[in-house]
């Protein structure tokens, strides 16, 4: 445990314009507001019993409920692939940069992590991590879109991967789904040891309230529910999950603005000369300069506009980088006047290619 990476998220002081924990900025539907007014002392002193809601979300993803589990976000579904699949001396393959949680919860379970680098350009880099398989390997952990690139492994490398992999839980964590709109659910039959990975906290705005939903081959899943607790998600939040998914209209409206807002800034970046990598999720990373310093300075003087981004200047490639959270149109309005201002006061050199 001495050896483990600490995380330790800067959720201090978090006043302004949040855009840098890809959250939701306006939040989640009027339907789960409605129905968190509506809770009463009952329903908080019950313990919560999952599978009803459990049932109404495989239906909702058209997949059958003993293949579905809900989690206490997604890190618990991560925490519990590494806790069935992992013990001491087998070995995880991850990406860099990607989650920092993937590397935790491995090694906490006694796993060696083999740590993948991206291209250059932080392609995908199926041929490389195909090559660190070895009888040793039980688990490979791919967020797709990756975290924080926002980049994309195709479905065809991710099938690559869990074929070349049979003894290996691969998981396939799909956390901004709703802003790429490609799933590898539907190969979830074919490939006995993939596992995929959705949340409420990002599109749906419920990031508080901690729900995430695991999905795989119904007897693997089996496995993982024998150590999962009874009660990992609490009342409040199984209360709200099925007014979430039934409010479509709301999260078509908010990912369509998203989409539209995304595209705007990509374009204003390619306009300024700032490099930066085409994203599929509901952020953006740009390079503001050539090291932590410089993406340190870039922050700052955004705080000081009122508006937070994220420093990831310490993943693996990514020196003088941060990461921008998308918001709907008023919050983009106001992230692109602050972020011209911003980008003259630092004195961002023009012209940077974009890759």
């Amino acid at each position: 445990m001495r050896t483990l990476p600490s995380y330790h998220p800067p959720l201090a002081g978090r006043e302004g314009l949040r855009l840098d924990f890809n959250e939701n900025t306006i939040g989640c539907s009027p339907r789960v507001l409605e129905k968190l007014r509506a809770l009463d002392t009952e329903d908080l002193a019950r313990y919560p019993g999952r599978q009803a809601v459990e049932a109404a979300v495989a239906d909702f993803l058209k997949v059958n409920p003993p293949e579905t589990l809900l989690t206490n976000g997604v890190d618990e579904a991560i925490h519990l692939l590494c806790q069935t699949y992992l013990g001491s001396g087998d070995e995880a393959l991850i990406v860099a940069p990607t989650y920092s949680m993937y590397r935790i919860y491995a090694m906490a379970a006694g796993a060696n992590v083999i740590s993948v680098p991206m291209d250059k350009n932080f392609s995908f880099p199926v041929n490389e991590l195909k090559e660190r398989i070895t009888p040793r390997t039980r688990l490979i952990a791919i967020a797709n879109p990756n975290n924080p690139t926002g980049t994309v492994a195709t479905h065809d490398q991710l099938r690559q991967l869990a074929h070349a992999a049979p003894e290996a839980a691969v998981l396939v964590d799909e956390a901004y789904f709703e802003f790429y709109g490609r799933t590898m659910l539907e190969c979830r039959n074919e490939c006995g040891n993939l596992f995929v990975a959705r949340t409420f906290s990002k599109a749906y705005g419920m990031a508080g309230l901690r729900v995430g939903v695991l999905i795989g081959d119904a007897e693997q899943m089996h496995a993982v529910r024998l150590v999962c607790s009874p009660y990992n998600v609490n009342a409040v939040a199984l209360a709200c999950v099925p007014e979430a998914i039934q409010d479509p209209a709301y999260l078509a409206e908010y990912v369509e603005g998203i989409l539209e807002a995304r595209a705007r800034l990509q374009n204003m970046l390619t306009a300024s000369g700032i490099q930066f990598w085409s994203s599929e999720a509901n952020f953006v990373l740009l390079r503001v300069g050539s090291s932590k310093d410089d993406s340190a300075r870039f922050v700052e003087h955004m705080r000081r506009r009122g508006i937070l981004v994220r420093d990831r200047s310490s993943d693996h490639g990514c020196e003088g980088c941060v990461r921008i959270t998308v918001g709907p149109r008023e919050h983009a309005d106001r992230l692109r006047e602050g972020l011209q201002s911003t980008i003259e006061e630092c004195g961002i050199a023009q012209g940077v290619s974009r890759r």
